[in-house]
């Protein structure tokens, strides 16, 4: 692998490396320079510095930067329905069925792959050349999804995820009819312990790991013995909503890993939409608000209880 030599100047007394460093280069976040700091790429006087150590001040350091090569991804020609785009960030209105990147046993036919076709000269992010994934969204999940176009973008967009500034929108159709009109979902997250395919809450009292998970989830229409809910997830854990949902007594229809065994109304897919995403763009920090409305086979759905 071929490598670039970087050389910036450290001018910040009794500031740890690898912060200092990530403040140098704002094209990196501060995770990856500490992996080009464990891996022995960052040098000061020759020698690989630890992230961890204080400065002095005005230290010149030294990065070997890895050169950014193309994915093994391969671009596929997949339709994409694009909602908006600019710069910094495409924003994408996914079907259900289709994965948003490649993993074990499903290699290709990704969302990845699709915008990789419609963007072949993206910057690299991430180490590789590829759109960055910024969220995500279930295989069978439809909706708003975010990549950004190049690091700047990604690490803007992903700390507004993490600082929980996105405002996110879902619509789930729902067994059951809700006691109140609203309510608040607060139970921890985390790998089913009797199994790791699956998410589960999780006691504070439990020797598993689990994370904090929030949902507000706010009732729009009522059927025989069906409601139609707004979901706003807080928090943003693997399978929240579904997990969420049924935990509270009010499985998702078409859920076949958290729902009921047998599914009526719906085949193929779970009545799970991310019908409104808000952010701050990352050229101007101006906060924008897009909706999706819900595909066909859902809508056709809710048309058959009215």
């Amino acid at each position: 692998m071929s490598e670039r030599h970087r050389t910036v100047i450290l001018d910040a007394p009794g500031e740890r490396v690898d912060k200092a460093l990530a403040d140098a280069l704002p094209e990196l976040s501060r995770a990856q320079c500490q992996r080009l700091l464990k891996e022995g790429r960052v040098f000061i006087d020759s020698r690989p510095v630890k992230g961890s150590k204080r400065l002095e001040g005005g230290e010149q350091v030294v990065i070997d930067l890895p050169k950014v090569e193309s994915s093994e991804i391969e671009p596929q020609a997949i339709p994409i329905d694009i909602i908006y785009e600019d710069e910094d960030l495409i924003l994408i209105n996914k079907p259900a069925g289709i994965v948003v990147h490649p993993s074990v046993g499903h290699e290709s036919g990704t969302l990845v792959n699709a915008v990789l076709a419609y963007c072949p000269d993206l910057p690299g992010v991430g180490g590789e050349k590829r759109p960055g994934v910024v969220h995500r969204l279930d295989k069978n999940t439809s909706g708003l999804i975010l990549f950004a176009k190049n690091d700047h973008a990604l690490r803007y967009l992903q700390r507004q995820f993490k600082d929980r500034t996105v405002v996110k929108v879902y619509q789930a159709l729902v067994y059951g009819l809700l006691s109140q009109n609203e309510i608040l979902i607060d139970a921890p997250i985390g790998r089913d312990p009797k199994d790791r395919k699956r998410m589960a809450v999780i006691p504070p009292e439990s020797s598993a790991r689990s994370r904090v998970a929030l949902t507000r989830v706010k009732t729009l229409t009522c059927f025989n013995e069906y409601t139609l809910l707004e979901c706003h997830p807080l928090t943003g854990r693997t399978h929240q909503l579904r997990v969420h949902l049924a935990f509270a007594g009010y499985p998702i229809v078409g859920d076949d890993v958290y729902g009921r065994r047998k599914q009526r109304l719906l085949a193929g897919r779970h009545f799970l939409h991310a019908g409104m995403l808000t952010f701050r763009r990352p050229s101007d920090d101006r906060e924008k608000t897009f909706s999706s409305p819900l595909p066909l086979e859902l809508q056709s759905i809710l048309d058959e209880l009215v």
